[in-house]
C-alpha cells in the first residue's frame, strides 16, 4: 500500500465529522499536509500539522508513521478518530505511547465580553508590558527559547507569520517572559498557543496575553480557537469566555 500526500477533495469526507481548526488549516491549504493510503480511492487518512497527526477512516498502521514533511518530533500528539484507531497507536508503539486527555472548547465567535477582556489585559505587574508579536527581533527570540519555541516554530519564518500570523507577549525588562500565540492559522481563524517561562508563571501573564490576542483577532475578524492541552489550560480558558465542549483522548508518543 503506498502512503502519499493527498488532495484535500479526496479526503474531506473522512474528516467531515471532527471539529477541529488544525484539521481545517490542512482542508484548506494553509498549513500543514494531508496523506492517504490510495490517492484515489483513500480509505484511511492523516492530517498533520506541527505536533500533530489526526487519524481518519479505516485504521492503517502505516498513516501512523509516514510523514513527508520530515519534521523530527521527541513527542507527536496522535489523535484517533475512533476506538479501533485507539487500539492500533497502543499495539503499534506500546509504551511509547501515553494517552492523554485534551479538552476542546466551543466555538462560540460572539461569546466574548471585550470590556472583561480589557480589565484583563491591564492586570499586569508594574514591570511588565504587553507587546504585539510583529517585530522580528521578538520572533526570533520566542523561536530560539525552548519555553516559546512553539509560539512561532510552525511558521518556519518571520515572513510566513507576518503573513498569517498574530501574537502577543509579555516583556519584563525587554525580554520575552510570556506569549499568546497562533500555533497555526486556518482561513477563518486561528488555533492558540499560550506559553510563559517556568520562573514567571502564576502571575497573569498568559491571562494578559491571551485576552489581548483576543482582542486582536476580533480586531481582524478572526476566530480565537481554544483547544486545551490539561485542566488548568481548560481554566484558563473559561477566564476569558470559552465552555468546554467535550474532553477527547490523544496519545502522546516519543519517537525514537
Amino acid at each position: 500500500m503506498a502512503m502519499g500526500l493527498v488532495a484535500p477533495t479526496a479526503v474531506a469526507a473522512l474528516f467531515n465529522q471532527w471539529d477541529d481548526t488544525l484539521i481545517w488549516s490542512c482542508l484548506d491549504e494553509t498549513m500543514g499536509v494531508l496523506i492517504a493510503d490510495d490517492a484515489d480511492r483513500p480509505s484511511a487518512a492523516a492530517a498533520l500539522l506541527g505536533d500533530f497527526r489526526f487519524c481518519a477512516g479505516a485504521p492503517c498502521e502505516g498513516l501512523l508513521r509516514f510523514d513527508p514533511t520530515g519534521a523530527a518530533h521527541d513527542v507527536e500528539i496522535v489523535v484517533p478518530h475512533d476506538a479501533a484507531w485507539e487500539r492500533l497507536i497502543a499495539e503499534n508503539f506500546g509504551a511509547a505511547a501515553r494517552p492523554h486527555v485534551r479538552y476542546a472548547t466551543r466555538k462560540e465567535p460572539d461569546v466574548f465580553d471585550e470590556q472583561l477582556l480589557s480589565r484583563l489585559t491591564e492586570a499586569l505587574p508594574s514591570t511588565v508590558e504587553l507587546r504585539d508579536l510583529d517585530d522580528e527581533a521578538l520572533f526570533e527570540a520566542c523561536r530560539t527559547a525552548a519555553w516559546s519555541r512553539d509560539l512561532v516554530a510552525n511558521f518556519g519564518s518571520f515572513e510566513r507569520y507576518r503573513q498569517l500570523g498574530i501574537g502577543v507577549v509579555a516583556l519584563s525588562n525587554g525580554i520575552p517572559v510570556s506569549g499568546a500565540s497562533s500555533y497555526s492559522r486556518y482561513r477563518f481563524g486561528i488555533e492558540i498557543e499560550v506559553d510563559t517561562m517556568p520562573a514567571e508563571r502564576r502571575r497573569g501573564l498568559a491571562r494578559a496575553c491571551s485576552a489581548r490576542l483576543i482582542l486582536r483577532c476580533r480586531e481582524r475578524g478572526l476566530y480565537p480557537s481554544w483547544d486545551a492541552h490539561s485542566r488548568a489550560s481548560l481554566a484558563l480558558a473559561e477566564q476569558l469566555g470559552y465552555h468546554l465542549s467535550h474532553p477527547y483522548p490523544v496519545f502522546e508518543v516519543t519517537r525514537s
